[in-house]
């Protein structure tokens, strides 16, 4: 099977850890007779020391003429210190989203046995947590006019939400808990804002459609406390782009590390995967930064943009041994232990794909 995949590495420690992954796929590409066509491509804050634009033109239509994107990171220091820079690479994640239509980012959180203790959840609250958030990720407050008025003193943002755009959300999300254990909770805010009122009434609409899906109905605050206490109590979770992405940063850390969790970003018809870690500019460079995320990211691309579950399957297993045999970087490491590099992590998951 041919495989034409847009590699964008983009900023700090994004092209260390696409690195890697590219090693995996490939090892992954040669035991299943499959040829990839890498297309690399500029985005960031690299994208605009280039040519100014963080998601550019060409950077778009090698996306667009791919079968899926393998993402790296956006951000850096010079941007993020600089409240007046008129162009931020974070635009280019925002435009990327809206101009690729991808609607939809699917994140799992889920817990690794070899790991389960250095979460900083009680072992009890978190074993056999396995949940899967929709965010909605081209509508919202992200996306909504903003502005300032009297002389700069006041600023606005605006949340606005279509009833297309939940519906579509939505049905990826009861499609997907018809796969799982067919349970799916809408997180909304609907005590107090007209757009959350709206999302809850659209996804009630849609409950007859989905018989067999047990729907529930909660609050963001009380959803940011459950997913503290009894996370497993969780399996399919849709909300929209602010809620969501705070949320799912919040469920990250069950895990244990940042570093362990990967993410797609969908739509109708190009997938995009990618760490949900940032660029961590302290470590780029370093060869420290942790690439399991983004290799992940590469099992989840194999399995929702080409199908390949054997694929997938093989590339989570190696994670799962490297984890076990204590091949880490320094943020998984035990006291006393050795801390692999980047790149020897890599190697290792190479090596034991054959």
């Amino acid at each position: 099977m041919q495989l034409k995949i847009a590699l964008l590495a983009g900023d700090g420690i994004g092209p260390e850890v696409i690195d890697q992954a590219v090693k995996v796929c490939d090892a992954i590409a040669k035991k299943f007779n499959h040829d990839i066509i890498w297309l690399p491509a500029l985005t960031g804050a690299a994208a605009i020391e280039a040519v100014g634009e963080p998601y550019p033109d060409e950077t778009h239509q090698i996306c667009i003429s791919s079968d899926a994107v393998l993402f790296g990171a956006i951000g850096h220091p010079r941007f993020d210190n600089d409240p007046s820079a008129k162009v931020r690479p974070e635009q280019g994640l925002l435009k990327m989203r809206q101009m690729l239509g991808l609607f939809a980012n699917v994140r799992p959180t889920f817990t690794f046995p070899s790991l389960i203790d250095k979460s900083p959840l009680k072992r009890e609250r978190i074993e056999g947590t396995d949940l899967l958030f929709l965010r909605e990720l081209t509508g919202g407050i992200y996306f909504g006019e903003r502005g300032r008025k009297d002389n700069g003193h006041t600023a606005f943002d605006t949340c606005t939400y279509t009833r297309k755009e939940i519906e579509r959300l939505a049905k990826k999300g009861f499609d997907l808990a018809m796969t799982r254990r067919k349970k799916l909770c809408c997180v909304d805010k609907a005590n107090v804002l007209e757009s959350s009122r709206l999302w809850r009434e659209t996804v009630q609409a849609m409950e007859n459609d989905y018989p067999e899906v047990e729907v529930a109905y909660e609050f963001v605050d009380a959803v940011a406390m459950r997913l503290v206490q009894w996370p497993n109590s969780y399996d399919v979770l849709i909300t929209e782009n602010l809620f969501g992405d705070i949320l799912t940063d919040e469920a990250s850390v069950i895990s244990g590390s940042m570093g362990l969790m990967p993410s797609a970003s969908v739509g109708a018809d190009i997938g995009l995967y990618e760490p949900i870690h940032g660029s961590f500019p302290q470590a780029a460079g370093k060869n420290i930064a942790n690439p399991l995320a983004t290799v992940l990211s590469a099992a989840m691309m194999f399995e929702m943009s080409f199908g390949l579950e054997k694929e997938g399957a093989l590339i989570r297993n190696v994670v799962d041994q490297s984890l076990a045999d204590g091949i880490v970087t320094e943020d998984l490491v035990e006291v006393g232990a050795k801390a692999f590099k980047t790149s020897e992590v890599g190697d290792y998951l190479t090596s034991k794909i054959v």
